[in-house]
């Protein structure tokens, strides 16, 4: 049988087709570099702002945009003609890096921490605080309520800052494990209390609006930590605050 391939391939570049070295790389391959240059993780769930020069975000934007307006052309629509998805690219690009995934590229909000000079050790709840977030297997929203339970140790901060902190956390591609681990971290960092926990509830759209299309299904799940992991009582007084919030809400 004859074989139908060229006797060889090559194997340099071909002429004409090299890249000039004055063209600089992509953005996104430039800051991909230097994180892996510095040993920085950059998983879905991660912040990587530290490692953005100034100006980079705004590069980012557009090479998104970019390739945004390629994955619609992959889905065969009609970009250059169609009135409703003319300026849809630029419209997910920005949707991506400063807000739904602004966790990822931008700086964690400034939250300032006080003493606590009176010595408050009785625990305290916020919430429900909404939370948003995206799964990180298939790109659909999470929606819920999250509640925040503190014991305080010798710094505290002001309640809209756990808001703040949740939402910052939250805006990422995530699986909810994870981002109530990432939430209990941030809050430990920034005002190291005796005891923390937290109580997540939220529905995910990859199995409201896809998959096995359950409407009705959510995820509940909790961190403890500090004295709330070794008191049994603290931690069932936070689930009962919790409830008494809810409760609440239902009037």
């Amino acid at each position: 049988m004859t074989s139908t391939l060229p006797p060889s391939l090559p194997t340099g570049p071909v002429r004409g087709s090299a890249v000039p070295s004055s063209v600089p790389a992509p953005v996104s391959l430039r800051i991909r570099q230097r994180l892996e240059l510095a040993g920085a993780p950059f998983f879905a769930n991660d912040n990587i702002a530290e490692h953005l020069l100034e100006g980079e975000l705004e590069q980012l934007e557009i090479e998104v945009t970019g390739k945004v307006r390629d994955l619609l052309r992959s889905l065969v629509i009609d970009i250059d003609n169609d009135h409703n998805t003319e300026e849809t690219a630029e419209r997910v690009a920005r949707m991506y890096l400063h807000e739904v995934f602004k966790g990822r590229y931008h700086q964690q909000p400034k939250i300032a921490s006080f003493p606590n000079v009176k010595k408050l050790d009785e625990i305290y709840t916020v919430g429900p605080i909404s939370v948003r977030s995206a799964c990180s297997h298939h790109l659909v929203p999470i929606l819920g309520n999250c509640w925040i339970g503190i014991k305080p140790g010798d710094r505290v901060i002001g309640l809209s800052k756990f808001s703040r902190v949740a939402d910052w956390v939250f805006s990422r591609p995530h699986i909810q494990e994870e981002a109530v681990m990432i939430l209990a971290d941030e809050i430990e960092r920034l005002c190291e209390p005796q005891g923390l926990a937290i109580l997540v509830k939220a529905q995910h759209y990859c199995m409201k609006w896809r998959g096995v299309k359950e409407p009705q299904t959510s995820m509940v799940n909790s961190v403890v930590r500090g004295d709330f992991r070794h008191d049994p009582s603290l931690k069932a007084e936070f689930f009962e605050l919790v409830k008494q919030q809810e409760s609440l809400l239902a009037t």
